[in-house]
């Protein structure tokens, strides 16, 4: 029962630190581009879609639930799990994030190909192409660097346990254990 509370309080925080990363980061998008929140979301709908937004989510949520527990548990020795867990979910991003843009390119060359080219049709098919492009673009802009918070706080986290875990194991002068 203890270690089922103990995943509930880690899945809490872990949410927690996704929804305070996501209203910080929607506060600095609305001061650098005053648009609005809806009109953040909107272009988040359109830009990115439903689906990169939810699976990046589950990602983040994968790799911030990792962390936690890392940081809860405290020994280096029980954390190797969660270490490989947190580490895979960060490049789950990335391959989400290069996937979604192969597939934005792939679309905008198909919407090119697919369509004769006349100059009452020209329009249309560069402004979906483009829309396509634009796909494949953003959620490689943001996708990496979410991937490179994520993995940095695993890694950095991990060597900081290892670092406090050797310091006790080290000999003293005296050749005592400190």
């Amino acid at each position: 029962m203890g270690a089922l509370l103990r995943s509930v309080g880690a899945g809490s925080r872990a949410v927690s630190y996704l929804l305070g990363g996501a209203v910080v980061l929607m506060a600095a998008g609305v001061l650098m581009t005053s648009h609005g929140v809806t009109e953040i979301t909107a272009w988040a709908r359109e830009v990115l879609g439903w689906t990169f937004v939810t699976l990046l989510a589950a990602l983040v949520i994968t790799a911030l639930f990792s962390w936690v527990q890392m940081l809860t548990r405290g020994s280096a020795k029980d954390n190797e799990v969660w270490l490989q867990t947190g580490i895979q979910a960060a490049n789950g991003v990335t391959t989400l994030a290069l996937t979604f843009t192969l597939l934005g390119i792939s679309l905008g060359i198909g919407a090119l190909a697919s369509t004769e080219l006349t100059p009452e049709t020209i329009q249309p098919v560069i402004g979906k192409m483009t829309s396509n492009f634009s796909l494949a673009f953003m959620t490689t802009v943001v996708g990496l660097p979410v991937s490179a918070v994520l993995r940095s706080l695993i890694v950095v986290t991990h060597a900081r346990q290892m670092s406090h875990a050797t310091a006790w194991a080290l000999p003293s002068r005296k050749g005592q254990l400190l």
